[in-house]
């Protein structure tokens, strides 16, 4: 990015506006494609960790810390500087979760649920890829119609709904 900048400003010294433009529109399209790749991590760590509650059946402290640090993160992520749209908009998700984001979030699982004990194939097999997908997804709406301030007790209360969720919020083994 460094190098683009210095021609932005050699552009714009030698009256090149047309150059500038096409730079600023250079540097806009790697900025959002670095928004897209940070959401996109977060999106796997959420989906790693509800991968984690469904075949464990039991939700920790910080699994359920991730999560909601996840989508706080998504939140903040995805809504754009004129803070009216968004980078990934609301019927946009299950599209992305199916076809970039569940397969890495799958590998990454299987070496942490049950201590590794799963391949990838073999976790893959095992998981209600659908039920995961609605989970993550309810989740996520979260965002795009409620404020940062209310989104932990809103997560709270879908947490509680998962397997473990009630020990998790009696603070139960």
């Amino acid at each position: 990015m460094t190098q683009e900048l210095i021609d932005l400003r050699t552009s714009i010294l030698e009256g090149r506006y047309s150059d500038a433009l096409a730079i600023v529109d250079e540097l806009e399209g790697m900025s959002k494609q670095a928004i897209l790749r940070t959401i996109q991590s977060h999106l796997v760590i959420l989906l790693i960790h509800l991968i984690k509650n469904q075949i464990e059946q039991r939700l920790t402290g910080s699994w359920a810390n991730s999560i909601r640090n996840s989508i706080r993160e998504i939140k903040k992520l995805n809504i754009k500087d004129n803070k009216t749209s968004y980078y990934i908009n609301e019927d946009e998700w299950e599209n992305l979760i199916e076809e970039e984001v569940l397969e890495n979030a799958i590998a990454d699982a299987s070496e942490e649920v049950m201590n590794g004990q799963f391949t990838r194939s073999q976790l893959s097999e095992m998981l209600d890829k659908p039920q995961l997908l609605e989970r993550a997804i309810e989740l996520i709406t979260l965002t795009y119609t409620h404020s940062a301030k209310e989104l932990p007790a809103l997560i709270e209360e879908i947490l509680v709904d998962l397997p473990g969720g009630e020990d998790w919020i009696n603070r139960r083994n």
